[in-house]
């Protein structure tokens, strides 16, 4: 099926396009175009979209907005935007009613002509799917990044042909309800996230899963040897498994779990072929920190057969990170700025501490996901030199800091500030030469922000202000 084909099927019923953001932009374009009877609701006011609410109407359009837009939700197709959670109460009722409920994203699989590469995990999605597509870049393919990543992909399947690769980064809340089949499943890690909004720790898990449910056996699933929850993963597994690992020799393993890439002796190993081999030394890896060697592991295996190791070795040293991640903004008087606003889970800011060479001056705290900060609190007073907490969970954070049985205040001064720019000032004042400044919140940023590039564009800006 085309997608003029795909839209054209639409005609003629009910359709809602839930969410004004980026990736539902170009499919409501396309369904205006065709003459299709679409209603945009999103939770904006009508005084904030101004001109484009008028534009819209003028084409046809109906608008539900502000707090009610789920309101009478009695379309027969349903597009949701992905932060949307398929079991929102009113999207539910929709379902049980015989609403077709779908995304922009299922629509892409549905009609993708090209081999695709999905990747997900609760850390280093975005990071691990750009390296994919760095790989199949340096091996001469045609490659279309998408997805959770900002590149809404489905109006752009008629620019697709089949030798070319679909790299798609797909959040828990893409999956959990989006029948899909890549050719290469990626899943980086499972630990706690987003419990704000998951029912459950297994329903977040059960999201995961459906990246691969409807693999067939020639398909491919790369999973982390290392995490306890991916691992078990493979017994369900409806094609074939490829493993990455920094703490096991996979070449030491039964035939069986010895396919992928892992870490021994300082460097990044391929098994394929019947051979072990090393790929790249991890100091020849530019972007810091054994968090991304596991990146580049999981994007290894997921391109074994398909991007050679000169390829691998060649993007290592060259790919220089993802905004927001590790990002090193400036140095100022000897005190360098890092943006690591990516870091939405302990998790996350505990394995950017790891990756640094001095203890940082850390800026944290956010939104509340209802996550635990017992091991963060004691990473925290292990490897950081002072702390500024600002946001809905700073106090939460301090807590669990102080109740480490590693805290010394004499070492690690707390500082609370409600402001986050005051949170920023006052940490960038205490550096001293040689010091590094470090955003990484450990928590959301809804409390305040957008989303985290929104945290972390406003920490570059106040940094560059800086004199």
């Amino acid at each position: 099926m085309t997608l003029d084909s795909y839209i054209s099927s639409l005609r003629g019923k009910r359709i809602a396009v839930i969410g004004l953001g980026v990736s539902n932009r170009p499919l409501l374009e396309r369904l205006l175009e065709a003459g299709c009877a679409v209603t945009v609701r999103d939770r904006s006011r009508r005084e904030d979209l101004g001109e484009a609410a008028r534009d819209l109407e003028a084409r046809g359009c109906r608008l539900r907005l502000g707090e009610g837009y789920l309101a009478e939700l009695e379309e027969d197709i349903i597009f949701r935007t992905p932060g949307l959670h398929p079991f929102t109460p009113e999207l539910a009722e929709a379902r049980r009613r015989g609403a077709e409920l779908t995304s922009e994203m299922e629509a892409f699989f549905r009609l993708c002509p090209c081999r695709t590469i999905a990747v997900t995990g609760s850390d280093g999605k975005t990071t691990t799917s750009t390296i994919v597509a760095e790989l199949l870049k340096a091996a001469g393919k045609r490659v279309h990044l998408g997805g959770n990543i900002g590149t809404p992909l489905l109006c752009r399947v008629g620019e697709m042909g089949p030798e070319d690769w679909a790299v798609l980064e797909l959040s828990s809340f893409q999956l959990h309800s989006m029948h899909c089949r890549p050719d290469v499943a990626v899943i980086t890690n499972v630990s706690p996230n987003h419990l704000d909004i998951h029912p459950s720790y297994e329903d977040y898990q059960d999201a995961k899963k459906q990246i691969y449910r409807s693999q067939g056996p020639e398909d491919v699933l790369v999973l982390n040897r290392d995490n306890e929850i991916t691992r078990a993963m493979a017994a369900e597994a409806p094609g074939r498994v490829r493993w990455f690992s920094r703490r096991k020799d996979l070449s030491a393993h039964p035939d069986g779990e010895r396919d992928g890439a892992f870490w021994k002796e300082g460097a990044v190993w391929r098994w394929a072929g019947g051979q072990a081999r090393p790929i790249v030394r991890g100091e020849e890896i530019f972007i810091p920190g054994m968090h991304n060697v596991e990146n580049y592991m999981a994007a290894f295996a997921a391109t074994q057969g398909i991007v050679p190791d000169e390829c691998c070795r060649q993007v290592a040293g060259a790919f220089r990170g993802v905004p927001h991640r590790l990002e090193i903004l400036r140095t100022l008087r000897g005190v360098t700025y890092c943006n690591d606003s990516i870091a939405s889970s302990p998790t996350r800011t505990i394995a950017g501490l790891r990756a640094l060479k001095q203890k940082p001056i850390l800026i944290a705290g956010g939104y509340d996901k209802h996550l635990a900060f017992n091991e963060l609190g004691d990473e925290i007073c292990r490897r950081v030199k002072s702390l500024y907490l600002t946001g809905d969970t700073a106090g939460k954070i301090r807590d669990a800091v102080t109740a480490s049985g590693l805290y010394d205040p004499r070492r690690l001064p707390i500082h609370m500030e409600e402001d986050f720019r005051q949170a920023v000032l006052a940490a960038a004042a205490s550096a001293r030469e040689g010091d590094m400044v470090l955003l990484s919140p450990a928590c959301a940023s809804f409390d305040h922000f957008k989303n985290f590039a929104q945290r972390g564009d406003t920490f570059r800006r106040i940094v560059m202000e800086l004199e």
